[in-house]
């Protein structure tokens, strides 16, 4: 079983703490992202679950067995790394194979176990190649299968797309995935783009500057995030936030500009916050707000346009097809489910709970 936990744990190059008492659980067949920006210590962590940095303190478990000390080939996991780290004087096959090689497993069981996972991974016409005959995608492929053969207890993954151009990420990523749903094995995942996060994971973990800012499932982190460094890192385009102050059940913007809230939030009246707004939460109306645009950026399937509204420029996602240009007036109305209310002073989420 590979259930995973995580406990207190810090990690220091010299007088510098990177992580500051991380704890985490991850359940046995999960498949876990680690998401945030650069320097937040997500491949830190995942360096220190691998045996590849050594822990300044706590505790990282593997399948009930503590591995604080263990040598990265004696914890049962198998790393993909983010530039491929094939050896090119190998055929693809011998790649695969080569972990096995070194433990001694029989050449019959070697070679059905790398057809096996070639033949899941689409690389049985590769496999006598060498590494410079390949595509991004088919090197990334050699080595996933170079870790599915050696059937571990977890699966860790260092940025494995952040080499590969938009498209061949999109059809990466959903391979990953469904190797995930065949194998049901533990997985780690580490990556900076939101958008894998939001497509990939069982549970999303948000890492700033060391620390967890929230875990959850992604419509967890998305519909209801903790704080404002959640809900602008969580969601493409970012969650657009306000500044000004709550009266009643108004928001009132700093340049005076009014916006009625749902539920009740009475119990925060007077408090200086900060009004989230999906961008898919505007909505065309006949009445209602008014904006004027600033850009206009047909993506096909939607349209993102730039607005000017209470003082800031914002950002809007239409389904429809917009016909003002820049410098149009445009009127808008505002989807509920979409607004958010955080503490301008702290930036933790205080509602509205609909």
């Amino acid at each position: 079983m590979g259930a995973m936990t995580i406990r207190e744990a810090r990690k220091n190059y010299g007088a510098v703490e990177v992580l500051h008492g991380v704890s985490l659980d991850i359940e046995d067949g999960e498949f876990v992202i680690l998401v945030g920006p650069s320097g937040c210590g997500k491949s830190t962590l995942l360096r220190m679950i691998a045996g590849l940095e050594s822990i300044a303190s706590g505790e990282i478990t593997i399948a009930g067995r503590t591995v604080n000390g263990l040598a990265p080939k004696d914890r049962d996991i198998a790393m993909v790394f983010q530039n491929y780290a094939l050896y090119p004087h190998m055929t693809v096959e011998e790649n695969m194979g080569f972990s096995l090689k070194l433990a001694g497993v029989p050449v019959a069981e070697r070679k059905e176990r790398v057809a096996a996972a070639a033949e899941m991974l689409g690389l049985e016409p590769y496999l006598g190649r060498h590494p410079r005959q390949l595509s991004g995608g088919q090197r990334q492929r050699v080595a996933m299968g170079r870790a599915i053969v050696r059937n571990p207890q977890v699966y860790l993954f260092d940025e494995p797309l952040s080499n590969l151009d938009a498209k061949l990420r999109v059809q990466m990523r959903s391979e990953i995935k469904l190797n995930h749903q065949r194998l049901r094995t533990t997985t780690v995942y580490v990556t900076h783009d939101q958008i894998e996060a939001m497509t990939m994971a069982d549970r999303i973990v948000v890492m700033r500057d060391g620390t967890i800012e929230q875990i959850g499932t992604p419509l967890e982190l998305y519909d209801r995030p903790a704080n404002l460094f959640v809900a602008g890192f969580i969601g493409s385009p970012a969650m657009n936030q306000l500044p000004g102050r709550l009266e009643g059940g108004t928001f009132v913007a700093e340049d005076g500009t009014c916006i009625p809230l749902p539920g009740d939030v009475s119990g925060v009246s007077g408090r200086d916050v900060v009004l989230g707004i999906r961008p898919e939460g505007f909505l065309p109306a006949m009445e209602g707000l008014t904006a004027e645009v600033v850009t206009v950026e047909p993506t096909g399937s939607e349209t993102q346009v730039m607005l000017r509204l209470a003082g800031q420029v914002l950002t809007a996602a239409f389904r429809e097809r917009v016909t003002q240009r820049p410098g149009d007036a445009i009127t808008l109305g505002i989807e509920h489910a979409h607004l958010h209310l955080f503490d301008a002073a702290t930036g933790e989420r205080i509602g509205p709970d609909l």
